[in-house]
């Protein structure tokens, strides 16, 4: 083995199959760290992936992930229950895990965090002192999860967490952007808006809170133990502003924008599981939504931003809505499956 394998750091992310364990796991490598992650069908991973360090385990269970982060200083926490089913019981025990992990190595945990630890009556604009009030029960399990790592900062673990608004961008995986706004796998032929136009929103471009996660890493020296940022990410000021980018991509200016089905999300809610989900997340559309990144910008001078547009033709590309090599915004993009 050479020096420089010896001394290089070593990140563990957990996670690192979506989309923002993938965009970190990507990130970690260009800025020199080697990645390690755990899986459970590690051999299968390794073969399609042989530049990650991949480790057979679950995150479910605390001797795996304790393992799998022996040697790293770095975990990045970015896992989420399989299927996004059984919330209540799968994510705590997770996080309690990764802390055992961070307290056996030394490590640091970043955990990516969302809006939803907060309720309407703290809108229109968030910063991270905002009383956390959730409605939801995601948004209960989400203030949970913050207050097992903030006792863990008080017991030696240092941690940083990022908040954003919705994901996008490319492997995002479950998002309101792939879900939502667009048909995968089609080319574009109407955009569907899940707010009312006049009502701002809060996304977050995956390439984006990566870059900003590694950034408050490398000034983890400035950082107190426990770190908390928003990010301002993209702020659809009027709720449009997404659906124009899409039409500019695409360039077809007279692309149809049309309302959500709210209305048959909630007769089919007693019904479906996730459309239950969704109704309880509908507040998020219904008031504006706005995070201040004015702490994130004192620390790193600026937040990172990709231009809307690449940012769009890149989401879109990848879920394979735009024809291969299709020149779009000024960009060519490659569509990947």
């Amino acid at each position: 083995m050479t020096e420089d394998l010896i001394s290089r750091p070593t990140a563990l992310v957990l996670g690192a199959t979506g989309g923002i364990g993938g965009a970190m796991a990507a990130k970690l490598a260009t800025r020199g760290y080697g990645v390690r992650a755990l899986h459970r069908n590690a051999s299968a991973m390794a073969a399609r992936n042989p530049s990650i360090d991949w480790r057979q385990g679950d995150a479910m269970n605390r001797g795996d992930v304790i393992r799998a982060a022996e040697g790293v200083s770095l975990i990045v926490h970015a896992v989420n229950p399989p299927g996004y089913r059984d919330w209540a019981r799968l994510v705590l025990p997770m996080i309690d895990n990764t802390i055992a992990a961070a307290k056996a190595s030394g490590a640091r945990v970043v955990m990516p965090g969302t809006v939803y630890n907060f309720g309407p009556e703290t809108f229109p604009v968030l910063d991270e002192e905002s009383p956390q009030r959730p409605v939801t029960v995601k948004g209960k399990i989400r203030v949970a999860l913050e207050e097992h790592l903030e006792a863990a900062a008080a017991d030696g673990v240092p941690v940083i967490i990022v908040r954003a608004g919705d994901y996008f961008g490319p492997g995002a995986g479950n998002n309101w952007f792939a879900q939502g706004l667009v048909k995968p796998g089609v080319p574009v032929k109407a955009v569907t808006l899940p707010g009312a136009p006049g009502i701002g929103h809060q996304w977050a471009y995956l390439p984006d809170v990566a870059e900003t996660m590694m950034q408050l890493v490398e000034h983890a020296d400035r950082l107190p133990r426990f770190a908390r940022f928003h990010m301002e990410g993209v702020f659809d000021a009027d709720g449009l502003q997404l659906a124009e980018a899409i039409r500019r991509v695409v360039g077809d200016p007279r692309l149809p924008i049309r309302r959500f089905p709210w209305f048959f999300v909630r007769l089919a809610s007693p019904f479906v599981p996730l459309f239950r989900e969704v109704m309880e997340m509908r507040y998020l559309w219904q008031e504006p939504l706005r995070m201040s990144n004015r702490r994130l910008v004192e620390v790193l001078g600026a937040e990172p931003h990709t231009p809307l547009d690449r940012a769009v033709a890149e989401t879109l590309a990848s879920l394979g809505c735009l024809p291969n090599r299709q020149k779009a915004g000024g960009w060519l993009v490659a569509a990947r499956g």
